[in-house]
């Protein structure tokens, strides 16, 4: 997430078998990894703050998580996708590295790492809805009642105001919701081109053409590089090597190893995660019903997914 979150992009992997304990060992510590990873982007974008407008962060995250990328995928050389998927990428890419991640930069100006984490958790939710609408997975119960819930979850974050020096107002929880539904949107589209694209250049594409958007703002963010402290470049740094390149990648090992259910059930870890190291590193904590509703949210997705 931060982003994102962002673990969409291989949950339709083909599953593999375990050959050993050794290798369920190795996929427990990729997931791990990954998940702390994605928790720590939410946490990175506020330690910034103001040194980068959330454009400018945006285009640098996303251009060192592409040649991070684009150096594997050079070194793997497989070949490029066309017509149809070769689109779904280029869409992805735009709606998921570029829309999603700009917009919960701004996010976060008004929300603490902790709750905005736990509204963009929503997007399983919006996924399921979304497949439901145009993959004719349909409309089970559990997933009505998991709606209901979760939306009673975001009423009650929206409800809970400010948490120590965070600011978690009514616009932070639009943005927040906005990134959940660009997040779902691009997860959706990541979920039918990777059929027919490997795992690696579907990412490293779509991290590529996100960067490509951003493009306008390169500008802003060499200037604003010029007069940022190392800290912050240093974070920017950070977000897309490890949060952007390196977490997909432990991601894609683990899940190759692992039920696709079960390693997207511990994406859910990652508001908390996210609460623990803002507390820790940046002082912040969600409200009371900050906490509560992202229960109320996380619990309705758990109960979204039960079959």
């Amino acid at each position: 997430m931060p982003g994102n979150t962002d673990g969409g992009m291989v949950t339709t992997s083909t599953r593999a078998p375990v050959p050993s304990s050794a290798t369920r060992h190795r996929a427990v510590v990729a997931a791990l990894v990954t998940v702390l990873l994605w928790a720590s982007a939410f946490v990175g974008i506020r330690m910034i703050g103001t040194a980068y407008s959330p454009g400018a962060l945006a285009f640098g995250r996303i251009a060192v998580g592409a040649l991070v990328l684009g150096a594997f995928a050079w070194r793997c050389r497989s070949p490029l996708p066309r017509g149809g998927a070769f689109a779904l990428v280029i869409g992805y890419g735009v709606i998921w590295f570029a829309g999603y991640t700009a917009v919960l930069n701004l996010a976060e100006r008004h929300l603490d790492a902790g709750t905005a984490a736990l509204l963009v958790n929503v997007a399983p939710i919006l996924v399921a809805v979304f497949a439901g609408l145009f993959l004719g997975e349909g409309f089970a119960r559990p997933l009505v009642i998991g709606i209901a819930i979760a939306f009673l979850g975001v009423v009650v974050i929206a409800l809970g105001g400010s948490g120590g020096e965070s600011v978690n107002d009514g616009i932070g929880i639009v943005l927040g919701l906005v990134t959940a539904l660009l997040y779902a949107a691009g997860v959706l589209m990541q979920k039918v081109a990777l059929r027919r694209v490997d795992t690696l250049t579907a990412t490293f594409l779509g991290c590529a053409t996100g960067a490509v958007v951003l493009l306008p703002f390169a500008p802003q963010f060499v200037a604003q590089s010029m007069a940022a402290p190392t800290s912050a470049i240093a974070a920017v740094v950070y977000l897309g090597v490890f949060p952007t390149a390196i977490a997909f990648s432990t991601w894609a090992y683990a899940l190759a190893r692992t039920d696709a259910g079960r390693m997207t059930a511990t994406t859910l870890t990652v508001p908390a995660i996210a609460i623990v190291l803002s507390w820790l590193l940046l002082g912040e904590l969600p409200t009371v019903l900050g906490m509560v509703g992202g229960a109320l949210c996380l619990l309705g997705v758990a109960i979204s997914r039960r079959r």
